[in-house]
């Protein structure tokens, strides 16, 4: 038996989710919404960090063989004390620069994402590596996360917010953008709608999903449970989450 761990400052990362599902689809899982601490965009490294701990322990109360912190910016702040402190493999999620700067024909990548993200030591490194051969612009996504916690994914407003976002990014000439946050995901249509044909949106969740299934088979850690499902959680009011999952 076996239970997979699935948290992320909100709803966000259901859309994880779904591609873990779709290689695992005989797994159970736990994903927990932390929507009353959200977003964490904002918050310091060590108050995410705690947030991180209790939502561990939670799991491992509950038998979690191994945790997916299906979240950019709880992966940036907290990943690696969670490694060190915990004995059970953890999967995060990592900018996904590299494909994007083989990928783009402008030459310009542009990397959508929160603030502690791309603040975060983890992705700078990253961004380092790829510096010098493409050039990387960077846009918060701000109002993004609100958006999909209110299930507002399409309409003028929700628009008018995703464009000022994205369209610096266009401006700027990129034509491979990075979604570098979980819950961005859920807004692609939209962003597909603004975007000019050719652009290229890059969302790193099947490779996590690739990875995960990598670290089961590594740990010993069976791909199916007798008992496969979801069980939804949340430290605040559940209606969107339960509703966002529906949707994958």
């Amino acid at each position: 038996m076996a239970t997979i761990g699935i948290f992320d400052s909100g709803s966000g990362g259901l859309s994880v989710l779904r591609e873990i599902r779709k290689i695992l689809p005989e797994q159970r899982y736990i994903y927990f919404s932390d929507n009353a601490h959200c977003p964490y965009g904002e918050k310091s490294a060590q108050y995410i960090t705690d947030r991180c701990r209790a939502i561990t322990d939670m799991m491992l109360s509950e038998g979690a063989s191994a945790v997916v912190v299906a979240c950019n910016t709880a992966t940036a702040a907290a990943i690696a004390t969670l490694r060190s402190e915990y004995a059970l493999p953890f999967v995060g999620m990592e900018p996904a620069v590299k494909p994007a700067a083989t990928g783009t024909r402008s030459g310009v990548v542009g990397v959508l994402a929160t603030a502690g993200t791309l603040k975060a030591p983890k992705y700078l490194n990253i961004k380092g590596q790829y510096a010098d051969a493409v050039r990387i612009a960077e846009r918060v996504g701000k109002g993004f996360v609100e958006l999909v916690e209110a299930m507002e994914l399409d309409g003028p407003h929700a628009e008018a917010v995703v464009r000022a976002s994205l369209q610096p990014l266009l401006d700027e000439g990129a034509d491979t953008i990075v979604l570098g946050c979980t819950h961005y995901p859920f807004l692609l249509p939209l962003m597909q709608r603004i975007a000019p044909e050719g652009v290229t949106f890059i969302n790193p969740a099947p490779a996590v999903a690739r990875r995960l299934k990598d670290v089961l088979q590594g740990s010993g850690i069976p791909l199916t449970d007798p008992h496969p499902g979801v069980e939804l959680r949340s430290s605040g009011s559940d209606t969107t989450l339960k509703k966002l999952f529906t949707l994958i």
